[in-house]
């Protein structure tokens, strides 16, 4: 199997590092998965079953350690950690969904904050873990609706329960680390915990619910229209590819040493790549014709932002990191990846992954050299 080890991308960091994903059978978590075992990791999987059929897990038939466990089951936990003994953690574990908060407020935050603590406290057990990646939100912040991006300093908030629990896992990231991790006697416990914040990620394999692009290619694939409830909403559209680059880029920066970036990061695209519901699915339309789509009111839905943008001036200053596909590419490889695999099956995820990493090698990109 053709593999990136020869690129040598993030310095070869991850080759042969014993890396930790929690959530590795959902969207995002499958993606990290399949990029960090391509590039010589080994990787160990700790989470619950896909909520979805199709899901993108079982699709890569990834050759990992898979566990099936919740991260609010401390034992199993605890097991997990203790007899895989891991060097690096990414937790990607949570309840996702924003209108899934409404039905389940107390699993949204038993999950997406004690959960996290589980994974922190797991982490404070077990002496080989150098690095942790709490993953979170966009939607972490208190958004006031303005039109400028949020930075990793604004206030902690959120409207709903789903975004007020990821500003509270974005508080305890910060309280534990002051408590536990600190960077002044960093020499006494030598770990590294951060946290990061991306936008409306997209691509390949989500079938997730009361997300857009899962709801117009479920659509699509039965010829059905799809109703868009928020048309004008704005969101920091991305790559799944884009973010998990700059997770990936944290923690091997913090695997060298430069614990002095054990903090909150935001991760999305250019500010111009911030459009909104309609424009993305107009963009789609052009690419795939049988969808058919219908903008309707309904009566008594939850609350959803209006306004919602990243300002990632700081991952840019400190980081050098930088996005590498634009909104328009972005929108044409999702709907071909889907394309592909409703009317081909076949998945285009690995030629997504190396193209993604060709552009950034011609972008001269940080975590390429």
């Amino acid at each position: 199997m053709e593999n990136l080890v020869g690129y040598k991308l993030f310095k070869n960091i991850y080759y042969g590092k014993r890396v930790l994903i929690t959530g590795h059978t959902g969207f995002k978590g499958s993606w990290l998965a399949f990029w960090l075992k391509l590039m010589g990791a080994e990787v160990i999987g700790y989470s619950l079953e896909s909520p979805t059929q199709p899901n993108h897990f079982s699709l890569l038939n990834l050759d990992i350690v898979h566990l099936i466990g919740d991260i609010l089951d401390e034992e199993k936990l605890d097991v997990a950690f203790k007899t895989h003994n891991p060097e690096i953690v990414f937790h990607l574990a949570a309840q996702p969904l924003v209108r899934q908060s409404f039905n389940d407020p107390i699993l949204t935050y038993k999950t997406n904050v004690i959960g996290t603590l589980n994974v922190f406290e797991a982490c404070r057990k077990t002496p080989s873990v150098k690095v942790i990646i709490n993953v979170t939100s966009d939607k972490c912040y208190l958004n006031k609706e303005w039109i400028w991006g949020y930075r990793e300093s604004d206030e902690m908030g959120g409207y709903d329960l789903y975004s007020s629990s990821k500003g509270c896992s974005e508080i305890l990231t910060q309280s534990y680390r002051n408590s536990f991790f600190n960077f002044e006697t960093f020499q006494d416990h030598g770990v590294s915990l951060a946290s990061v914040r991306a936008g409306n990620v997209i691509g390949g394999g989500d079938w997730a619910q009361d997300r857009l692009i899962p709801d117009i290619v479920r659509a699509i694939s039965q010829n059905q229209v799809v109703y868009l409830r928020n048309p004008k909403a704005v969101r920091p559209w991305q790559h799944v590819l884009e973010p998990l680059s700059g997770y990936l880029l944290l923690a091997s920066e913090l695997s060298t040493g430069k614990n002095e970036y054990a903090d909150g990061w935001n991760f999305g695209p250019s500010d111009g790549d911030a459009i909104t519901v309609e424009d993305v699915v107009k963009s789609i339309k052009n690419n795939w014709a049988d969808l058919k789509y219908e903008i309707k009111s309904i009566v008594n839905q939850p609350h959803e932002a209006t306004q919602l943008k990243l300002d990632c001036s700081k991952a840019v200053s400190l980081l050098l990191w930088k996005p590498i596909w634009n909104s328009k590419k972005t929108f044409n490889i999702t709907t071909e990846w889907y394309k592909k695999y409703y009317l081909e099956n076949k998945i285009l995820t690995r030629e997504n992954i190396f193209n993604f990493i060709n552009d950034a090698i011609d972008n001269n990109t940080i975590w390429t050299k």
